[in-house]
């Protein structure tokens, strides 16, 4: 199967990447199920990258019913080492307007219905998660952004909700009271499943609405969202393009490669052998090849 280091993972509006060259579509078959959608591969600049839909074309998959350890799964079985995760998000602060570009920086988690951890089965593992997004990745997102014309913020704290309803004025006024930024559905469980694949992962997170505690502003509807999702796509697909060129070839700087390092707890000869098949891509490496295997292996 053909490797692609760069993932692109389109939410609502985002459903293809216009400029894709030698495009051509890969179903994957994972552990976890199917993917949202079939993976499309293409060339962009001079970069091969693998987009997804996370909710399928045509928008047929709620945020709840993503079944995200397939889509990260896909991604790293293509050889994927960072993900462009491309999202609509509100905003809980006055000079984060509509149609601006928030690269966050941190993560609350509010969700309560989806499975959050590839492992479990007979291994554990605890990966740190202090800082949620790859930086060296954010980093060139957000140069992109500003060289893709977007006025774009560097930072900033994403609240997660399970959704699929939107916030109650209740909730709204409490997360800013918090220091929230921005408000979506989507980022989790996406970051801790692709920590867990050391796969550097960030958002280029698109403001839609001012969720609902604005004042001066009615409260979020879908066609209000849809209305500024169609502007703002474009801008997410050409910052993705931008970003294309601003991506170092190597990952030097960021601790993502190397999540897995320190954080299995399990004694190696009390995994399970079908959890350590099932998980062989994402662990591996660290894992000592069993006696029986290298006993066939000398035959």
């Amino acid at each position: 199967m053909e490797r692609v280091a760069i993932g692109v993972i389109g939410g609502s509006g985002v459903y293809q990447i216009e400029g894709l060259k030698e495009i051509k579509e890969i179903k994957v078959k994972t552990p976890f199920g199917d993917p949202s959608d079939a993976i499309v591969i293409g060339v962009l600049g001079n970069q091969r990258i693998a987009f997804l839909p996370r909710h399928s074309r045509g928008h047929r998959i709620t945020p709840t019913e993503l079944n995200v350890r397939a889509n990260i799964y896909a991604l790293k079985s293509l050889g994927v080492e960072r993900i462009i995760s491309v999202s609509a998000c509100g905003s809980l602060r006055e000079d984060f307007p509509p149609l601006d570009i928030v690269i966050p920086n941190q993560l609350f988690d509010r969700t309560k219905a989806r499975i959050s951890s590839f492992f479990g089965d007979g291994l554990v593992v605890h990966i740190s998660f202090a800082e949620p997004f790859c930086p060296e990745l954010s980093a060139a997102l957000y140069r992109a952004a500003q060289k893709a014309g977007a006025r774009a913020h560097q930072g900033g704290k994403l609240v997660v909700i399970e959704g699929p309803q939107f916030s109650t004025k209740a909730e709204s006024e409490e997360y800013r009271r918090m220091g929230m930024d921005i408000i979506g559905m989507t980022a989790l469980p996406e970051a801790k499943l692709a920590r867990e694949a050391e796969i550097c992962y960030a958002t280029v997170a698109m403001v839609t609405d001012y969720d609902v505690w604005h004042p001066d502003h009615d409260s979020v509807t879908v066609e209000m969202v849809v209305q500024n999702l169609l502007k703002n796509a474009e801008m997410g697909k050409k910052i993705v393009q931008t970003a294309a060129g601003e991506i170092p070839a190597q990952r030097a700087h960021c601790p993502c490669p190397h999540a897995l390092r320190d954080s299995i707890l399990t004694a190696r000869d009390r995994i399970p052998p079908t959890t350590r098949r099932k998980l062989d891509l994402l662990v591996g490496k660290y894992l000592p090849v069993p006696a029986a295997k290298r006993k066939s292996r000398k035959k």
